[in-house]
């Protein structure tokens, strides 16, 4: 299919390691409509829309002709940033051209990212995802000025301690001996929405399986349990490292896969791993009435 007709498709539905998200191209969606916040949680139900983890709607060019993406979970909110969804944009940009020149920048409401396809198909996608910030305003969290660092925390009754990291986008790290999907459901929705993240937090239970690699579940502000995350790999990895727990390569283990996180000298992380196309298409009318 010739490129120009690929970016007049709707929508282009990628998975990385089952963390599903939908490319909107504007290209594509002349005449649609205004991207809602309903219409966002339409388009990501699994019954009744497309269905995804999340949509990226891009590229929205920038001066100098870097390309800028928003992201929005599926309860129609918008997120800073988004590691898989990054790396998603990034497969397609190369695969309809507008990445023609290796690696490039993605702009972001959680700041630049810079991308990089791997091999020819653009199947495994690195991107840059920046350095993780401990410091509370970041984050952001409430209470003094600190850098949040094997806190203690009480939530539903029950006493954590937890480490919490902004890769643009917020994220708490609690490590712990039970890592599974159960656990994640309970704790998950009671960290996400504690009065101490006045933004909301994604949430990671993680255990260190040796000094390169480490076992999370995840739950994503936004769109609940989650079977992978790019930005949550990097902010369990970065927590793990600041403790001592792990070194600058960590293979990330989660129960959609395994995504690669290397920290570099200058403390940036650098997010690899794969993405697979799943579905291209149109919108009905009356999904978007």
């Amino acid at each position: 299919m010739e490129r120009e007709t690929l970016r007049r498709c709707h929508f282009h539905k990628y998975s990385a390691l089952g963390n599903d998200y939908l490319v909107l191209d504007p290209a594509g969606l002349a005449g649609a409509g205004e991207l809602t916040s309903e219409r966002v949680r339409a388009i990501c139900d699994r019954h009744n829309g497309v269905g995804a983890d999340g949509i990226v709607v891009g590229p929205l060019w920038e001066a100098g002709g870097r390309m800028r993406v928003r992201i929005y979970n599926p309860d129609g909110s918008e997120a800073e940033k988004s590691g898989n969804g990054l790396r998603i944009f990034a497969r397609y940009a190369v695969e309809v051209g507008y990445a023609s020149d290796q690696p490039f920048q993605i702009s972001t409401r959680g700041g630049n990212a810079t991308a990089r396809a791997l091999d020819a198909n653009a199947a495994m996608i690195e991107v840059d995802m920046g350095a993780p910030s401990f410091h509370n305003h970041d984050i952001p969290m409430t209470g003094p000025e600190r850098e949040v660092v094997d806190e203690p925390l009480v939530v539903g009754g029950e006493a954590l301690r937890v480490t919490c990291v902004s890769m643009g986008n917020p994220h708490c790290v609690v490590f712990s001996a039970e890592v599974s999907a159960e656990s994640a459901q309970r704790l998950g929705p009671l960290l996400e929405r504690a009065a101490c993240f006045p933004n909301r937090t994604n949430v990671q239970l993680a255990r260190p399986l040796g000094r390169d690699a480490l076992e999370i579940v995840i739950w994503e502000r936004g769109a609940g349990y989650t079977l992978a995350s790019g930005s949550s790999s990097c902010a369990a990895a970065s927590a793990a490292r600041r403790l001592g727990l792990v070194g600058d390569a960590v293979e990330v283990r989660m129960p959609g896969g395994s995504l690669r996180v290397a920290f570099q000298p200058d403390g940036h992380a650098l997010l690899t791993g794969p993405v697979a196309g799943v579905a291209r298409g149109y919108f009905h009318p009356d999904l978007l009435a």
